[in-house]
């Protein structure tokens, strides 16, 4: 693949269709979904040999941010919460404060 049509695909690929899924309507509600989304690549070419080379690579990371709910003509935001996160960060807390106490009590 050339690069300039590598660069086309990765910049099309960045779009609000991404970020936003289609909205889903039940019952008078409309639901909107929505993503965080990272993205990088790079690419490069080498034309002093024979034959030219060239290559590329790209990356994405997306994960769910929440969703817009519409009902009764009005939008409220609804976050994704990531337990899985959540929990971790929790266990974190309490050895990281357990450290600190018994650190502490050797005083």
């Amino acid at each position: 693949m050339k690069i300039e049509r590598w660069a086309s695909t990765a910049r099309d690929l960045f779009s609000a269709k991404l970020v936003y899924g289609e909205p889903v309507e039940r019952d008078g509600v409309v639901v909107i979904p929505a993503a965080v989304v990272c993205g990088g690549g790079g690419g490069g070419a080498d034309d002093s040999g024979a034959p030219p080379r060239e290559g590329a690579g790209f990356g994405v990371l997306a994960r769910p941010a929440g969703a817009f709910v519409l009902r009764n003509g009005t939008a409220e935001w609804v976050p994704a919460v990531d337990v899985t996160r959540l929990r971790l960060a929790a266990a974190v807390t309490v050895v990281a404060l357990a450290g600190i106490l018994a650190r502490r009590a050797r005083s």
